[in-house]
């Protein structure tokens, strides 16, 4: 009876029950802004000296170290922001309608780079999806400036014509 009252009064902060479970796990799990914004900085920092360390192991030990490093970086750059809005409100803005398909080209190309060099050990192949790589990063990167992605089409249309 008295989870019917509290049911119907609004009152559903019981700790015995999974809603009120759940709330407390959130709570526990969250962190704190500044925890967020370390985070961060340190994921994405390792992130891009990872992808210098694979651009200078691209002139000393070849494609296979800089491809594996470059993508390992670009792995981490994108892992940082799930610090700054949680992993699952990332997840939703990666995959809403207006950035699915540069998402899932990011993840293809970001795996495929990985195989290529790793298991095909074929070097062309890897190029050639890193190329893919950093332009499906960059056209990802872009939906979430305002009007950006507009500016950059008619930019390159003004330069083909």
């Amino acid at each position: 009876m008295d989870k019917l009252r509290r049911f119907l009064g609004g009152d559903d902060g019981s700790p015995d029950e999974e809603s009120g479970i759940m709330a407390q796990f959130s709570e526990n799990t969250t962190f704190s802004w500044s925890t967020r914004i370390k985070g961060f900085l340190i994921c994405f920092i390792t992130g891009i000296l990872l992808s210098f360390l694979g651009s200078f192991a691209l002139f000393l030990n070849g494609i296979k170290i800089f491809a594996v490093l470059y993508t390992i970086g670009n792995i981490l750059s994108l892992a940082s922001t799930c610090f700054l809005m949680g992993p699952l409100n990332q997840v939703k803005k990666m995959f809403a309608e207006t950035r699915a398909i540069a998402t899932i080209l990011v993840i293809v190309s970001l795996t495929m780079t990985l195989i290529s060099a790793l298991w095909f050990k074929n070097a062309g192949l890897a190029l050639l999806f890193i190329i893919i790589q950093s332009l499906a990063m960059t056209w990802y990167s872009l939906s979430y400036i305002p009007y950006a992605r507009d500016a950059v089409k008619k930019t390159l249309s003004a330069c083909i014509v």
